[in-house]
């Protein structure tokens, strides 16, 4: 019975979820039961195209990434994929009808993971809509379910609140991406004279982005509120730290939040939802 494989396949988005991000998973748990499987199935999609351009150095990562888009394509236009990740991901773009343009802005900014780029303001603003903001919006559409009204009202706050998680991940991730994969997001930014001054103004602009993001939050249906919220609480406690930490610590050190620190913010962000104060 095809329904035994669907499962297997949302099952697999799972587990790569699980894998990979605590905090995500944490935050889907968090979501009402009858959403958590597409939330699933859109961050293993995004997850192994990242895992693509991020880790496999050994291999030709054009070739394979070519290959993910050729099988996306085929997946979405027939409806079916041996592939379990992609087989979950084309089930929830069908049932949600995820905009394909949104899955080719992600792949392009993939691809731009390939090149070694001089990032401007105008390349470094279509990374992040390709790798972050649109990624918020694929779980948007599977929150507003079909409520067009709905989904271009939560729009903008969507495409902040991913672009301030994907900044934030640029400053945990800084010394990876510039030691081993020669990358430097930030325009106009040397990282080999990157100091608190310039990480101020990033983190300024993230504080920004997340101002905004919450007041959509706040408008999310109450199916998915706390979920989103609670991504949002897990990534402030994050920046917080990154902020109490010098250039030269970020650039040398990779930052986290402990297991119990993200189960502490967990209890006060469930007390400050149960009480509306967001």
């Amino acid at each position: 019975m095809k329904q035994l494989f669907d499962e297997l396949s949302y099952s697999v988005s799972k587990i790569t979820t699980q894998k990979y991000s605590t905090s995500f998973s944490l935050g889907i748990l968090a979501l009402k039961p009858a959403i958590r499987s597409a939330i699933y199935a859109i961050y293993g999609y995004v997850r192994l195209a990242d895992e693509i351009v991020d880790s496999f150095h050994d291999y030709d990562k054009e070739k394979l990434l070519n290959r993910l888009k050729t099988e996306t394509r085929n997946a979405l236009e027939e409806g079916i994929s041996l592939n379990p990740i992609l087989q979950s991901f084309q089930e929830t773009v069908h049932k949600y009808q995820i905009d394909s343009v949104l899955i080719d802005h992600f792949l392009h900014s993939m691809e731009m993971d390939l090149q070694k780029i001089d990032y401007n303001s105008k390349l470094y603003d279509e990374y992040i809509h390709g790798s972050a903001e649109v990624v918020g919006l694929m779980c948007l559409q599977v929150f507003t379910d079909g409520n067009k009204e709905k989904y271009e009202e939560l729009k903008p706050y969507a495409m902040k609140l991913g672009s301030a998680f994907q900044k934030i991940n640029f400053l945990r991730d800084l010394k990876d991406d510039y030691q081993i994969l020669g990358r430097t997001y930030f325009p106009n930014v040397d990282l080999s004279v990157f100091d608190n001054c310039v990480k101020c103004q990033i983190e300024k602009e993230i504080e920004e982005e997340f101002k905004e993001a919450l007041i959509g939050i706040k408008k999310l249906p109450n199916s998915s509120m706390f979920g989103v919220y609670l991504a949002y609480k897990y990534y402030i406690s994050l920046f917080r730290k990154i902020k109490r930490k010098s250039s030269i610590e970020i650039m040398n050190n990779r930052i986290r939040v402990s297991t119990s620190q993200k189960a502490f913010v967990a209890f006060k962000s469930y007390l400050r939802y149960k009480i509306a104060v967001l």
